[in-house]
């Protein structure tokens, strides 16, 4: 699972629900760059992606590459979907603070579950 989030703690908060529900984890990318280096060349089968990373840059790119690799991808944000770029808003949204239930239902709608 490739977990794409600027805020350390957040990152590390993500990391260890993931954790929990028995993923792997690459990353966590911090910055656009690396989300869409790691989207590139990584191998995961699932991403987590913070909607905004600082310095006005966003995870959309990065969600271009997943769809294109047909890898599914779940965005977090704190702004609803009014955050997301329109022709994404069909991945999954999970709220920030980040619901734990919400993210094991994400997870195991993704597995097939």
């Amino acid at each position: 699972m490739l977990v794409v989030e600027d805020e350390l703690f957040v990152a590390m908060l993500v990391e260890d629900l993931l954790s929990d529900l028995g993923c792997g984890i690459v990353g966590p990318a911090a910055s656009a760059r690396e989300a869409v280096s790691a989207a590139e060349h990584e191998t995961f089968d699932f991403a987590l992606l913070d909607v905004n990373l600082g310095d006005g840059e966003t995870s959309f790119r990065t969600a271009d590459i997943l769809r294109a690799r047909g890898v599914p991808f779940a965005f977090i944000t704190g702004y609803g979907d009014q955050g997301i770029r329109p022709d994404l808003r069909d991945a999954p949204i999970l709220a920030k603070p980040i619901d734990p239930r919400q993210l094991a239902r994400v997870i195991d709608r993704i597995r097939g579950g």
